[in-house]
């Protein structure tokens, strides 16, 4: 039985890629019947919806729905486009994500062939507009380019990995197992403040459902010089940490004790790794590995205004 694919794309100020975005979509040769795309504008200023569409007239055979949510913040865009789908595979691509021309083929087989699987997380690579990697680049600052890597062969998430929200996707049996983002976290506007993904699928993990890696099911995440300045990791350090102060006490002082003592480890673990890439000559990588851990730690510590992000 072939299950239907909602695509989910929410998007804020992004006029200059939100075409090709959904360009790339349509280009896929897939059975118009078997999929739709969603996109939920999040209170556009720019010309988001102009661009949206034009996208709709030069491609009318494409079952594409349109909406604005008017209220600000990305967990209460993906819970409009929840609410919207008709699908029964969810998949959220950020609207600065690029699909490859077989992406949807290749979600629909693995899909097929792992029937166990209640959500997943594909590749994510980085196209960075640049045209070269930031020298501060290392594998262990990899996802602060929101890029995910596991290698070519499909296994599942375990532990303390989990998919990105760039390339990611739900049976929609899963979401109504566990429950919506919450929207007391995630992005709003300017603010980097993060954790919903993360707060999702620790609640999918609880309740033992799989979570499978598809490495073919991949897409290019277009990254601006904006996203690589030390400016904007210091942004997104203080982001992840208000985030986990944010989710850890909703949950219980406990949590949030666990929290800080695993800081300590984190830590440890990060003057390891500077040591080691100073070792080797790699100083602006090993630097920036402490001044992420800074701000991560900075914003565990104290609550701070999404405003002040």
């Amino acid at each position: 039985m072939n299950e239907k694919i909602s695509i989910i794309i929410c998007t804020y100020n992004r006029d200059k890629y939100i075409y090709r975005s959904l360009e790339l979509i349509a280009e896929n040769h897939f059975p118009k019947d078997e999929y739709e795309i969603v996109l939920i504008n999040n209170k556009s200023t720019d010309n988001t919806e102009n661009e949206c569409f034009r996208f709709q007239s030069n491609f009318p055979e494409v079952p594409f729905r349109y909406f604005v949510e008017q209220q600000q913040g990305l967990s209460y865009a993906r819970n409009r486009g929840i609410a919207e789908a008709t699908g029964d595979i969810l998949v959220f691509l950020d609207d600065d994500s690029f699909v490859k021309s077989n992406y949807l083929s290749n979600l629909k087989a693995n899909i097929a062939k792992y029937s166990d699987c209640m959500a997943f997380g594909g590749k994510i690579l980085p196209l960075y507009e640049s045209g070269k990697e930031p020298e501060w680049m290392c594998k262990w600052l990899f996802s602060l380019v929101s890029a995910i890597d596991l290698g070519d062969n499909v296994q599942l998430f375990e532990g303390k990995r989990y998919p990105i929200g760039a390339n990611m996707g739900f049976r929609r049996e899963c979401i109504e197992k566990c429950g919506n983002f919450n929207v007391k976290l995630g992005r709003s506007a300017k603010n980097l403040i993060g954790g919903e993904e993360k707060d999702l699928f620790e609640r999918i993990s609880q309740k033992n459902l799989t979570v499978y890696y598809f490495p073919d099911v991949e897409v290019e995440h277009v990254i601006p010089p904006s996203r690589t300045t030390l400016d904007y990791i210091k942004r997104v350090g203080l982001g992840i940490g208000i985030s986990e102060n944010l989710r850890c006490n909703a949950i219980s002082k406990g949590k949030y004790l666990k929290r800080l003592l695993l800081e300590c480890v984190k830590w440890g673990g990060s003057l390891v790794i500077w040591l080691q890439y100073m070792l080797q000559g790699k100083r602006v990588a090993a630097n920036t590995i402490i001044i992420f851990r800074w701000f991560v730690t900075k914003g565990l510590l104290k609550r701070q205004s999404p405003e002040s992000i």
